[in-house]
C-alpha cells in the first residue's frame, strides 16, 4: 500500500486490490475511510515513535500488573 501511494496511485486505485485478512469482514475490501485512518495513524506511528514506544512499555507494564497475583 505504501509503495504504491508513493509511487502516485490514489487510494481509491488501490483499495480494490486490498483484503481484510481477519475479524467480521475478513475476506472483503477496507472502505477508503479505513485506509485514510490507517495512513494518518502510520504517519503518526514515523513522526512519534518515542509516543509509540513509551505508550508500548505502559500497555505491557499494565498487562504484567493485571496478570500478577493480588
Amino acid at each position: 500500500m505504501l509503495r504504491r501511494k508513493a509511487l502516485g496511485e490514489s487510494v481509491e486505485q488501490i483499495q480494490p486490490d486490498l483484503i481484510i485478512p481477519t475479524g467480521k469482514r475478513k475476506g472483503e475490501h477496507p472502505s477508503v475511510a479505513s485506509i485514510y485512518r490507517a495512513l494518518a495513524e502510520h504517519e503518526k506511528t514515523r513522526a512519534y515513535p518515542e509516543a509509540v514506544e513509551a505508550a508500548h512499555d505502559d500497555f505491557a507494564a499494565l498487562q504484567q500488573r493485571d496478570r500478577s497475583p493480588v
